[in-house]
């Protein structure tokens, strides 16, 4: 089973979401997330996900978490990263249809089955400086 990284980005206490130009089942927004390379590890794959997919420069922190994701079923690390710059837009649109800054309570709805319990409580803690 692949490795798939997903960077978890706050930035002025919104959290950086894309959806998918294809769905995967009722999972239509997520964290930008993709791949782990061969030789790459999760936290530079968060970064650069991030960064195809949404246009923005992060930087990785640390993992969060990591579990097999109830909707694709795909073995899933959860990075913290701080945003560095670039506005979020659709910088993949054969891969992405949208990218957008959403509050945490927008962010819990948007997401089928609510987010992961470690991504939620880092989310819920103090935020991150700019």
């Amino acid at each position: 089973m692949p490795l798939v990284a997903g960077a978890v980005v706050q930035h002025e206490g919104d959290v950086l979401l894309i959806r998918r130009t294809i769905s995967e089942g009722s999972l239509v927004w997520q964290f930008p997330a993709g791949k782990v390379d061969v030789g790459e590890t999760p936290l530079e794959a968060a970064a650069r996900e991030a960064l195809e997919e949404a246009g923005v420069v992060v930087e990785p922190l640390a993992v969060i978490g990591e579990r097999v994701h109830p909707v694709t079923e795909r073995r899933v690390v959860y990075v913290a990263c701080r945003w560095l710059s670039g506005a979020a837009g659709v910088a993949s649109p054969r891969e992405v249809s949208a990218a957008e800054w959403v509050t945490v309570d927008e962010m819990q709805a948007r997401i089928p089955g609510g987010v992961y319990g470690p991504v939620w409580e880092y989310l819920a803690g103090p935020a991150l400086p700019s």
